[in-house]
């Protein structure tokens, strides 16, 4: 796609997302409002499913931790709603480095499972946490009020907060795989041995990802509670965090725009599902996963590309395989300068390879 086609693109997506508010009604602005908090999370993930390479069944729990995080904040404290973002990221971070730590002696299905004893162990942890966090009651929050003058009614203003963070959160992480960090990030999924044969430091890269990865989720929970304006353990049962690893795989792995897609999916296919057969939701949901799975591994970013190309806004497949080849082999050649301060300073070449 031509840099002037992807400023229209993204001018005409703004336009759309500033238009949404006015265009329909209160409760489909608190779904979409609700699609914006689970694809700051979602885009988390896939930060370290689709570039690291881990695999977390866990991050419903994150997730979770910002959500009560804000609320208690909110609720006990008295704290402004948009101050209690930066805690509740920060929390976040903290506890994503002290999963990532020992999770560095795992990987894989391994790794998947102990995310997801995290993930089982957290509603219980929240009940019997009761003079802190409501126990199974639950914590009821304030919403967020539109200044005076402001010419919006709640919801408004509540979407109008979401889209502005998840757009800032969003350009972060875009700006980041663009660098140093992404290309190391992508060495490492690709191939630890040469990963670390090119002096990228593996557990610094990794625990990083994984810590910043808690964060958006911690982040993602707490705008959460800026719509819902409620928290109970029953919220973040163990289905949130799978939920939250098929949207990664729905919207596309790897990509950053995916992770609204994804997020788009897995909020409004079980509504329209329950439409279609309240009795058989999960089953027409569940249907729909694996249909999409098997006639599209590249996820709703894959379709967007092949519509792409067939209207001729991105380049054909040749192009694009070129395109992608001749990226792989850039981040090849530079990846040892990914390393940089956080090289583990292999000094001497090995194999013919060049270390640092």
């Amino acid at each position: 796609m031509s840099p002037r086609a992807r400023l229209v693109g993204l001018a005409l997506l703004a336009l759309v997302a500033i238009a949404v508010p006015f265009v329909f009604g209160s409760f489909r602005v608190g779904q979409f409002t609700q699609v914006l908090a689970y694809a700051v999370a979602i885009l988390g993930l896939n930060l370290l499913v689709g570039y690291s390479g881990q695999i977390s069944l866990g991050h419903g729990a994150f997730f979770a931790l910002g959500a009560y995080v804000a609320a208690i904040l909110i609720a006990d404290q008295g704290f402004p709603h948009l101050l209690t973002l930066p805690l509740a990221g920060a929390f976040a971070f903290v506890a994503g480095l002290l999963v990532g730590l020992p999770a560095l002696r795992v990987r894989g299905l391994y790794l998947a499972l102990l995310t997801l004893g995290l993930a089982v162990a957290t509603p219980p942890v929240i009940k019997r946490l009761e003079s802190l966090t409501g126990g199974a009651q639950g914590l009821n929050v304030a919403l967020p009020e539109p200044p005076s003058g402001a010419g919006l009614a709640q919801d408004q203003w509540i979407y109008f907060i979401t889209l502005a963070v998840a757009v800032v959160l969003f350009a972060l992480v875009a700006s980041m795989l663009r660098g140093r960090i992404g290309r190391a990030l992508i060495t490492i999924r690709d191939d630890e041995i040469v990963a670390r044969s090119m002096g990228v430091n593996l557990a610094l890269y990794k625990t990083t990802a994984f810590a910043i990865s808690a964060a958006y989720a911690g982040m993602g929970g707490a705008l959460y509670v800026f719509t819902v304006g409620f928290v109970s353990p029953e919220s973040f049962t163990v289905t949130l965090s799978i939920g939250f690893l098929a949207a990664v795989v729905v919207g596309g792995l790897a990509t950053v725009s995916g992770a609204v897609l994804g997020a788009l999916f897995i909020v409004l296919v079980p509504e329209y599902a329950s439409d279609v057969d309240e009795a058989l939701a999960g089953v027409i949901y569940g249907t729909a996963l694996i249909v999409f799975m098997y006639l599209e591994r590249g996820g709703l970013v894959g379709i967007a590309r092949r519509i792409g190309r067939a209207v001729g806004l991105v380049g054909g497949a040749a192009g694009t395989d070129n395109n992608r080849r001749r990226s792989e082999e850039h981040a090849e050649v530079t990846s040892d300068g990914a390393a940089g301060a956080a090289g583990d300073g292999a000094g001497a070449g090995r194999g013919g390879v060049r270390t640092r």
